[in-house]
Formats: C-alpha cells, sequence, structure tokens
C-alpha cells in the first residue's frame, strides 16, 4: 500500500485560493489513480476529482468544474489540487486517495481506492 500525506489545507475567504498537495511515499506512484474527496461536518465523503496514473484523463464532479484543477507530478510522487473561487460550501477536511491501476477509466466512488491520506482541512469563510 501507498502512504499517502496531504498538505496545504488552511483558512481562506470566499473567491480566495488553495493549492493543496498529496506526496505518496514508494517507487510506484506512476502506477495510481489518484483521487481527491471531501468530507463536510455531518455529511458522506463526497467526490471532487480523479486523475488517471499518466494525467491523460482528468474528471470532476459538476460542482467544482471551472474552479478546481487536478494535475500530479510523478517525478515528484506528489497529486495537486488548485482551487480557485472558492465558496463557502468548500469548507470540508479533503482526503487524497490512490487506486493501483493503469487502466484509463474514471474511479469516482471511494470504494474505488484502497489507499486513503489523513485529510487536511480547507475552511472557507464568506
Amino acid at each position: 500500500q501507498v502512504q499517502l500525506v496531504e498538505s496545504g489545507g488552511g483558512l481562506v475567504q470566499a473567491g480566495g485560493s488553495l493549492r493543496l498537495s498529496c506526496e505518496a511515499s514508494g517507487r510506484t506512484f506512476s502506477s495510481y489513480a489518484m483521487g481527491w474527496f471531501r468530507q463536510a461536518p455531518g455529511k458522506e465523503r463526497e467526490f471532487v476529482s480523479t486523475i488517471t496514473w499518466n494525467g491523460a484523463s482528468v474528471y470532476y464532479t459538476d460542482s467544482v468544474k471551472g474552479r478546481f484543477t487536478i494535475s500530479r507530478d510523478n517525478a515528484k510522487n506528489t497529486v495537486y489540487l488548485q482551487m480557485s473561487s472558492l465558496k463557502p460550501e468548500d469548507t470540508a477536511v479533503y482526503y487524497c486517495a490512490a487506486k493501483i491501476t493503469r487502466v484509463q477509466a474514471t474511479y469516482i466512488h471511494a470504494h474505488d481506492y484502497a489507499s486513503w491520506g489523513q485529510g487536511t482541512q480547507v475552511t472557507v469563510s464568506s
């Protein structure tokens, strides 16, 4: 299993930006599809975005399309989530997740992923 550590969360005003990072341990990062999920207080964990092992395909939930950008740097074992035009409803703990696969497919369910980070808090004030 790959170990994942998120960073970059914080408090930001509505309309602001943050970039989350998720660094993976091990030498096989390029064999993993990566995903970002979030969980707000009292709500279920929800899918945010995913990227294939080589970055060729990305996918977003509708509520973040045009505002968030997922990317990865396999040389640095890191996946990023650039978040712009943040809204109070984006407030949540954000988790990155990894699925070992080189299949060019979209994985949007939490149960698709075997490895998870500890999460990073994002708070957007109005």
